[in-house]
């Protein structure tokens, strides 16, 4: 999972032990090489949603609650931009995962999108669109594991998801981590931490 503050709510509420950070990646600002925003080459982050949010040019949400929606909400925030209001106009919603998402920026609109790099990496239907802002630090991206509470849920598969977050976190787990390419590319850098309860 990769939503710090919600994984240590679920974490404090009781519904997850044991929580480990694991591995990291960033998340970037797509947008069409035309960059009808003139965001493009920047490194500030919030300055680019201002711009977008000002020029008021297509932006495509996952608006589905995921590690990655929740990213780009609070970055809305700093931005002091109320999407919701937005919704419907230059703001659009998918409700669905990145890889529609991006197809939908890169078919429907030509419009901006927020995704994590691995996605980025990995998504084949580019056409006109490219990373337009990376690099500001307020795009990193954390991950993490933890096992669902079995004293709140008895069904589940303690020993097995131990073992999985035990080898994940282990020298080998790190370094099958670190080997994951993509077209040469690494899409994740390991970080074993120790648990944080």
């Amino acid at each position: 999972v990769h939503d710090k503050p919600s994984e240590l709510k679920f974490a404090a509420d009781g519904w997850g032990i044991g929580r480990r950070e694991v591995m990291y990646n960033d998340f970037v600002l797509i947008g069409p090489k035309s960059d009808p925003a003139k965001v493009g080459g920047g490194r500030d982050i919030v300055a680019a949603f201002k711009r977008i949010a000002d020029a008021k040019v297509p932006f495509v949400s996952r608006g589905d609650d995921s590690g990655t929606d929740k990213a780009e909400k609070r970055l809305w925030a700093l931005a002091a931009v109320d999407v919701k209001a937005a919704s419907g106009g230059w703001y659009l919603e998918t409700g669905s995962g990145m890889g529609p998402s991006l197809n939908t920026a890169a078919a429907a609109m030509d419009a901006y999108t927020l995704s994590d790099r691995g996605t980025w990496l990995s998504f084949e239907n580019r056409r006109d669109l490219e990373i337009v802002v990376e690099g500001d630090t307020r795009l990193f991206n954390q991950y993490g594991v933890m096992l669902v509470n079995p004293a709140r849920h008895p069904n589940v598969k303690k020993e097995l998801g131990t073992a999985f977050i035990e080898w994940l976190t282990s020298a080998d787990g790190q370094t099958a981590v670190a080997g994951y390419k993509i077209n040469g590319q690494q899409l994740f850098f390991p970080d074993y931490a120790k648990p944080q309860m």
